[in-house]
């Protein structure tokens, strides 16, 4: 018996990939001894961040958010209107991706792995939640 791998659990999977790389280092400079600092506002050395809640903060929320939608679509659950939701939060957490990197990229602080792995997993989640879509919207009109 073969059972095939469903769209919902690799959006899932991509949030949480996105979730865990906010904890990486997404900036770094070399100014003043040098520093880091993740996306969820941890910091090391002499790298300045912003207070409050910013993008990065914003982004783990709704990564947990898009790992539910993906669960949902997954077990079958509300399937279109989970896998519309799911779309909407992938494409929502890349546009925040790249204003995290046009507001904190700047010389001299570069950015670092943990950006890159945050934005291509969230564009990976944007990929499966479409064919997510698209396979919902094929299975309902297959029952009409």
């Amino acid at each position: 018996m073969t059972r095939r791998l469903r769209p919902g659990w690799l959006v899932a999977f991509f949030a949480l990939v996105v979730s865990a790389s906010a904890w990486m280092p997404w900036l770094t400079t070399a100014i003043g001894g040098g520093g880091w600092a993740s996306a969820i506002g941890g910091k090391h050395g002499n790298l300045v961040l912003p207070p409050g809640f910013g993008a990065g903060q914003l982004i783990v929320l709704l990564s947990s958010i898009l790992l539910v939608t993906g669960a949902m679509v997954a077990r079958g659950l509300s399937v279109k209107f989970a896998s519309i939701a799911a779309l909407a939060i992938s494409l929502l957490i890349v546009a925040l991706v790249a204003w995290y990197y046009k507001l904190n990229v700047n010389p001299p602080v570069s950015a670092e792995y943990g950006l890159y792995v945050g934005g291509v997993a969230a564009l990976c989640a944007v990929v499966f939640s479409l064919s997510s879509v698209i396979a919902a919207v094929a299975a309902d009109r297959s029952r009409r």
